[in-house]
């Protein structure tokens, strides 16, 4: 069995306006503290009003979702004793007029200082998957296989359509802001380890980057870890569905590492062709046609259903196929986070929207 983990983002929002409120310093130290989370497992991050929380390396997807609510409980409860709450949304739906402060680290303050404007509208969070691979040459082999796929996994994950009190008309605004940073976006194909870090190194000496932790693109390897990081998700509204799609990662990580060994043949997308497919996904989410690995549009539940087909025995070797279909299907049914977060505000206006994003009120 493959290990796999979980790091997920959350803005700290005022309970009653949505605005985000830069606590995360009080709401850490009392999660840290509390009865539910280790310090470790929750981390700043580069803004004041947003918090990480990351799960132990596991085994099961079990094993992710305990942890998930465990964390999500603990800086919850911190939270709303520090006169906030925790929105699980991928972009604030709503700013107030005053910048959030960076934390102050010398690696946030000098990406303040390069670019102030995108630091100041960071206001974004996303959930990354870490999925163990045996060594650094079978990472970028994966990486090459996984590529075609990280549009179909973003249009799932979306849950970012609002922006500044309004609908941006994106389902994953959050990648759009993201995507203004020097190095972002789908990797490109990587002829091998040496041709990974020899671009990276590249990008480093041209100063256009401080270092390879700026280096953003949706899937890459991990420099802590020895994993393969997917972060081309928004983070989720349901843990579950958090679940779900950790499963996925896993399971097409699995199938890749299969692919390779089998020595199976890799047909690549034009780079164009794949930039496309992203942002088509983040545009429209699961609604009309998503783009395959090869810039071939389908219907969203029909790639959706090719998804779960080429996975299919790596899902079922790990116990998942079952629980992992169920959510998909459920996804198809309900649509996914952006939509629920355009129906709450539709129906219940801010105070429903604000109650899904805090899971005060599911909306489903």
């Amino acid at each position: 069995m493959i290990t796999l983990g979980v790091e997920e983002e959350y803005l700290l929002v005022d309970p009653a306006t949505g605005v985000p409120t830069p606590a995360a310093k009080d709401v850490r130290r009392a999660a840290g503290l509390g009865p539910f989370a280790e310090g470790a497992e929750i981390q700043d991050e580069l803004l004041q009003a947003q918090i990480e929380v990351a799960t132990p390396v596991c085994w099961s997807l079990d094993e992710v979702g305990g942890h998930l609510l465990r964390l999500r409980h603990a800086v919850a409860s911190a939270a709303e004793a520090s006169g906030c709450r925790v929105a699980a949304t991928g972009a604030a739906p709503v700013r107030g007029g005053t910048p959030i402060p960076v934390t102050p680290t010398p690696r946030y303050l000098r990406m303040e200082g390069e670019a102030r404007q995108l630091a100041d509208e960071q206001l974004i969070c996303g959930m990354h998957v870490h999925v163990g691979v045996p060594d650094p040459e079978t990472g970028v082999a994966v990486l090459n296989r996984i590529r075609g796929r990280l549009p179909t996994l973003l249009a799932m994950s979306a849950n970012s359509p609002l922006w500044d009190g309004r609908d941006t008309g994106f389902a994953s605004w959050r990648t759009i802001v993201f995507g203004r940073w020097p190095v972002s976006g789908v990797p490109p194909h990587f002829d091998g380890l040496c041709d990974y870090e020899s671009r990276l190194q590249a990008l480093v000496d041209s100063g256009a980057i401080a270092d390879r932790g700026q280096v953003y693109w949706q899937a890459r390897l991990s420099d802590r870890y020895p994993t393969i990081e997917v972060r081309c998700l928004d983070v989720q509204l349901r843990a579950d569905d958090a679940v779900m799609l950790a499963g996925i990662v896993r399971a097409l990580v699995t199938t890749a590492i299969a692919e390779e060994k089998a020595g199976l043949p890799l047909p690549v997308a034009a780079p164009e062709l794949t930039q496309a497919a992203n942002w088509h996904a983040a545009r429209h989410g699961l609604d009309g046609t998503l783009l395959d690995p090869l810039g071939r549009p389908h219907p969203g539940g029909e790639a959706l259903h090719a998804l779960l087909r080429s996975i299919t025995p790596a899902l079922e070797e790990a116990g998942d196929l079952r629980g992992v279909s169920g959510l998909v299907h459920r996804l198809l049914r309900v649509g996914n986070p952006a939509h629920r977060q355009r129906r709450a505000l539709d129906e219940k206006g801010l105070p429903g929207l604000l109650g899904l994003l805090t899971g005060t009120d599911t909306c489903d």
